[in-house]
C-alpha cells in the first residue's frame, strides 16, 4: 500500500513540475502565410506547387528568420505551404510537421505544451491572421488579401501569455 501511495505522489509532482516547466517558458511563435503559388493554366488548382517567385520568398523568409532557430515547424498539408516551410526545415535539419487548419486550438495547445521555445506555423491568407487572433486572445488580426505574401507575426510569449505580437514584412 506504501509503494502506490509513494508513487502517485512522485507522478503527481512530475506533472506538475512539466505544467510549471511549460507554463515558465518564453515561447517565440513565428506565423507566415504560404509563398505564391502556382496559378499557370496547367496547374493543380486544389494543391498547386509554390511558383519560381515563391520559392525566391521561401528564401527570403529563411533568411530574415535564422535568428529564430527554430526548434519545430508546422505546416498545413499543402504543396504550398510545406514549400514555404522546407527551405528552412532543411537548413534547420527539422522535419515539417502537419496541422490542421480547422483545429487551430490542437495546435496552439500542442505549441504551449511544447519544451521547445522557437516554432515556425505556415499556414493561409485566412487561418493564419485567425491564428494570431487566437493566440493573443482578442480579435485584431484580419485576413489577408489574395496578393499579400510577405508579411510575417513574430508573437512573443512568457510564462503563456502575449507580450508582444509584431508584425514584419520579408
Amino acid at each position: 500500500m506504501r509503494v502506490s501511495f509513494i508513487k502517485v505522489i512522485i507522478m503527481s509532482f512530475m506533472v506538475l513540475s512539466f505544467a510549471y516547466i511549460a507554463v515558465a517558458q518564453e515561447k517565440t511563435i513565428i506565423l507566415v502565410r504560404h509563398v505564391e503559388k502556382d496559378t499557370a493554366p496547367t496547374a493543380d488548382k486544389r494543391d498547386p506547387e509554390i511558383s519560381d517567385t515563391g520559392r525566391e520568398r521561401a528564401f527570403r523568409l529563411l533568411k530574415s528568420t535564422k535568428k529564430y532557430k527554430f526548434d519545430e515547424i508546422f505546416s498545413t498539408d499543402f504543396k504550398r505551404t510545406r514549400g514555404t516551410a522546407e527551405p528552412t526545415a532543411a537548413k534547420r535539419k527539422k522535419s515539417v510537421q502537419t496541422y490542421d487548419a480547422s483545429k487551430q486550438q490542437e495546435l496552439v495547445e500542442k505549441i504551449m505544451a511544447s519544451k521547445n521555445d522557437k516554432f515556425l506555423v505556415v499556414g493561409h491568407s485566412n487561418t493564419i491572421p485567425r491564428l494570431a487572433n487566437l493566440i493573443a486572445k482578442k480579435e485584431v488580426f484580419r485576413d489577408l488579401l489574395d496578393t499579400e505574401y510577405s508579411v510575417i507575426w513574430v508573437v512573443k510569449m512568457k510564462k503563456g501569455v502575449v507580450e508582444k505580437i509584431e508584425i514584419l514584412s520579408y
